[in-house]
């Protein structure tokens, strides 16, 4: 299913910045099965702040910036392992929605798997083979409706495509709730152990990091410089804007020589850097991007006001995800090169591991949403796409569409989607950092 990761302004407030686009990886049986599939990401800017200070006084900098530069994210095994636990919990919070949902109806249920591929460790319990598989990058729940193994009758009431259509839809649907309902519990974790983010703005770009042997590196760019202008443009404090003009300049430059205004420990002066030119024809110059803001947190008073902070900020965060899904499909020519795979999923979150627990809690609230959004589209392959299905059969007055049909579409979809997703993680790969060094 595809997921949109990326920054989102009002619900995590310095997380300022409108997404593009995110993941999937699908369970091909024959039985029938509900899936969560993580495969999309935008690469676009994921930023998180812990804190930086106007012009100079930079203290403490854990933020981080993918601004299209290539993917740090598996220098630290730990943080990787992060990333990855993340991802699995969320996983595994979708399809035991899909499981309870079912089990709580009496609904036969044959399989519960976290990953897909080889199985690496498996038991039984109640006629269920729960299962942990060699990638963890999707899940499913099996049902043994057309399994020839299986010694239920074709026509048990409690096969699930001999139930009424409204049990199917709880069945189908939970995943998703389950999904959202993570993502309020996250945000409100955050919220009464953490606190709400709360954001001022300065003008000009912070450069937290810069890597070593790199174009920024070579020609003079110091961890904690302030870039002020670009090509004597100056650069607003509007969070997204300023991060994302830099990359565009840098992207379109290369080999080109770039001026950078520059803040250094209170004194402005100019840095000329040339960026390196990518596989793809943009310009890099080795460095991570944050906006210029300095970060409070603001900690309820009580449990009304906890969750009145949590409501705003999902409910913020919810409307970010649709309304920059909704861009990604309008502007699709514009966005496609932006969509990336589950390698690009675990890069950022990896990077956010680094920085510090903020950014976890905000990855996964982030992730959450992304994939209950997505995976109710009406996609073949997609929780939506099962849904149509049976509105299709309402429509038709409970008559289901031939079991072949049925069949054909949702093979198709998977095997449409297992492409894209190959495709998608042969590119990000190679677009890792560490890969592009050893090329």
């Amino acid at each position: 299913m595809l997921t949109n990761l990326s920054p989102c302004s009002s619900t995590i407030r310095f997380l300022n910045t409108k997404p593009k686009h995110p993941f999937s990886a699908l369970h091909t049986s024959s039985k029938p099965s509900y899936t969560l599939n993580n495969t999309f990401l935008n690469k676009k800017q994921f930023l998180h702040k812990k804190i930086t200070y106007p012009h100079g006084n930079i203290k403490n900098v854990k933020t981080l910036a993918l601004a299209d530069f290539g993917f740090g994210g598996f220098e630290s095994a730990q943080s990787v392992l992060e990333a990855v636990s993340v991802l699995t919990a969320i996983i595994v919070v979708h399809e035991t929605g899909h499981f309870l949902a079912a089990y709580l109806q009496g609904i036969h249920v044959s399989k519960f798997a976290v990953g897909f591929g080889p199985i690496l460790a498996k038991f039984n319990a109640n006629n269920v083979e729960y299962s942990l598989r060699a990638f963890p990058l999707g899940g499913f729940v099996g049902f043994p409706d057309n399994d020839p193994d299986s010694d239920i009758p074709v026509d048990d009431k409690d096969l699930l495509k001999n139930r009424p259509i409204l049990d199917r839809v709880i069945v189908i649907s939970a995943g998703v709730i389950a999904n959202i309902i993570f993502a309020y519990v996250i945000i409100f974790a955050q919220i009464v152990f953490v606190g709400l983010p709360v954001q001022e703005s300065f003008p000009g770009v912070v450069i937290p990091e810069v890597r070593p042997f790199s174009a920024a590196s070579r020609d003079g760019l110091l961890s904690g410089d302030v870039i002020l202008s670009v090509n004597d443009v100056e650069l607003p404090k509007t969070v997204p804007n300023s991060v994302s003009q830099v990359v565009d300049v840098i992207k379109k430059s290369p080999k080109s020589r770039v001026a950078f205004k520059v803040n250094r420990q209170g004194k402005d002066f100019y840095i000329n850097v040339t960026p390196d030119k990518n596989l793809d024809g943009s310009g890099r110059i080795g460095v991570q991007l944050a906006p210029n803001v300095k970060v409070l947190k603001e900690k309820p008073k009580d449990v009304v006001e906890a969750f009145s902070f949590t409501g705003r900020e999902f409910w913020g965060l919810t409307f970010n995800v649709v309304d920059s899904l909704k861009q990604t499909f309008l502007n699709f020519s514009q966005t496609a090169s932006k969509v990336s795979g589950p390698v690009a999923i675990i890069a950022v979150g990896a990077e956010v591991a680094k920085s510090n627990i903020d950014g976890l809690y905000q990855f996964a609230a982030i992730l959450n949403l992304n994939l209950a959004v997505i995976n109710l589209l009406p996609l073949p392959a997609l929780d939506g796409g099962s849904l149509a299905l049976i509105l299709v059969e309402a429509i038709r007055g409970g008559k289901k569409l031939p079991l072949e049909v049925e069949q054909g579409i949702m093979s198709s979809g998977i095997t449409l989607v297992f492409g894209l997703g190959l495709f998608l993680i042969i590119r990000d790969t190679l677009n890792l950092d560490f890969i592009k060094d050893l090329m």
